[in-house]
């Protein structure tokens, strides 16, 4: 990811990249230059930007993905590692497992939502407090400061499509001491599996699982809320009646991040079912079973057991 503070300065950037390859062929273009290039031409057309690996534990090739060549930011940019501040997440990683890893420890981390889904915007996302600048906000980044960079908001890890290995086409989903016991390869068809993220986390890491340290930005694992809704009604995330409830706690609280972060349990429930008000509740206290993702598929969320959907709907609201 690029970030630039001046529509003067992308286009500095942008006349560059265009020499390299044709950036309108589409809304993500595939350049080839190594990532030590791009962050030259970003940081010489202007050295307020910031240039931040994305999804950095993704396969294939993100900065620590498992066939990314690299197991440093040295590695990666060379003499312009020092001007990487921050790293991004993505789905399938969280900050502890960053916290890990030497180079997890070194870098501010971030944690957004694309925007070609208008619907998940957010799902992932920063919280600061600061004047609303890009001047600011870089700064709260390159600083790591509590004060300014409260916290992050971070899918649960094993949901991201890449948390397990696995290979998709022989539906094979392991853990990283499972897979080492087949070499990395598919029991089924014998073909190299795709690592995913919690293996090379493994292999990189030099502190227990668990490990935090002293300067660390917190962080919320979060669900959508349709997503939750969706699971306490037992309905798909686009039906009628999901959406009926999404919207009466949109109207009631004015934001999805109000009912995700701040609204207690008796608000919620005189809005909407009890079980869907529960629902909220344990994810925020992190709750929930989750079957991680794999090679490409997305972990799946659990919040209720069966029995305890029907206990729970069996409850009347007080409206």
């Amino acid at each position: 990811m690029v970030f630039a503070p001046s529509f003067k300065a992308v286009e500095k950037i942008n006349a560059q990249l265009g020499w390299i390859g044709n950036l309108k062929a589409d809304g993500r273009p595939i350049l080839g230059l190594d990532a030590k290039e791009l962050a030259k031409i970003v940081l010489e057309s202007c050295q307020d930007c910031l240039v931040i690996p994305a999804h950095c534990w993704t396969p294939w090739f993100s900065i620590f993905g498992s066939r990314s060549g690299f197991d440093s930011l040295e590695e990666c940019f060379e003499e312009y590692s020092k001007f990487i501040f921050a790293g991004e997440t993505g789905l399938s990683a969280d900050p502890p497992m960053f916290w890990r890893v030497p180079e997890g420890r070194k870098m501010a981390l971030i944690s957004n939502s694309d925007s070609h889904s208008p619907q998940k915007i957010g799902r992932e996302a920063n919280a600061f407090a600061t004047e609303l600048s890009y001047g600011a906000i870089a700064q709260a980044i390159k600083e790591k400061d509590p004060q300014k960079f409260l916290f992050t908001i971070e899918f649960f890890p094993q949901e991201g499509k890449y948390h397990y290995d696995g290979h998709r086409n022989c539906g094979i989903s392991l853990a990283p001491f499972e897979a080492k016991k087949y070499n990395n390869l598919c029991p089924v068809c014998g073909k190299p599996l795709t690592i995913g993220v919690l293996h090379r986390v493994e292999e990189l890491a030099d502190k227990p699982e668990g490990f935090q340290p002293p300067d660390a930005i917190p962080f919320k694992s979060l669900v959508p809320l349709k997503e939750i809704i969706a699971d306490a009604v037992g309905r798909g995330t686009e039906t009628l009646e999901v959406e009926k409830e999404y919207k009466k706690l949109i109207e009631s609280f004015g934001s999805e991040f109000k009912v995700l972060l701040e609204a207690d349990l008796s608000e919620l429930e005189t809005v909407v079912r009890p079980q869907i008000a529960q629902g909220i509740v344990r994810v925020r206290e992190g709750k929930v079973e989750v079957t991680p993702g794999y090679d490409g598929v997305y972990g799946k969320v659990k919040i209720f057991q069966k029995e305890e959907k029907k206990d729970l709907s069996s409850q009347k609201t007080l409206f």
